[in-house]
């Protein structure tokens, strides 16, 4: 926590903090966690990216930097149902266990298995190697409703 507090103030006394980040493409929330843009983003801190009918789907970086290390990842079955707002997994780290929420419906057609043996990588890299499953989306409508980058960024510094 006192490491955060002085990267805060390190970076605003050098005028560092969102401007830097937006040059890369990502905005920042609270001066380490990022959001990507070209995601939606759930409320509850996931994100779907969508590439015609699969929406790949993970934690945001917020997420992970709330959660600390993660230590287990828990994957649903290929094949599964997932509805828009329900679990379909869960996130442990040496703080606590989170519940996955779905933010689109459908099938999931794919699950990362690498996070079975890493599942720090939901840590390092949560909107790259990090995502958890992908989704046929039953409802592509679905993505409407969900948060962009700047949203999300704003959702965050509620908190």
């Amino acid at each position: 926590m006192a490491l955060r507090v002085f990267g805060s103030f390190a970076l605003g006394k050098l005028g560092l903090q969102a401007q830097i980040m937006q040059a890369s493409g990502a905005i920042a929330v609270h001066a380490f966690s990022t959001v990507a843009q070209g995601y939606k983003y759930a409320k509850s801190h996931e994100w779907a990216k969508a590439d015609g009918d699969i929406a790949t789907v993970g934690i945001s970086d917020h997420a992970q930097g709330q959660l600390g290390d993660v230590v287990y990842v828990e994957l649903p079955d290929v094949g599964k149902e997932v509805k828009r707002g329900e679990t379909f997994g869960v996130v442990e780290s040496v703080k606590a266990a989170s519940d996955v929420y779905s933010p689109v419906s459908g099938e999931v057609v794919e699950v990362n298995q690498a996070l079975v043996d890493k599942p720090g990588t939901v840590n390092t890299s949560p909107y790259e190697e990090g995502w958890i499953i992908k989704v046929k989306m039953s409802k592509k409508g679905e993505l409407v409703g969900l948060l962009n980058a700047d949203e999300y960024a704003a959702e965050c510094e509620k908190h």
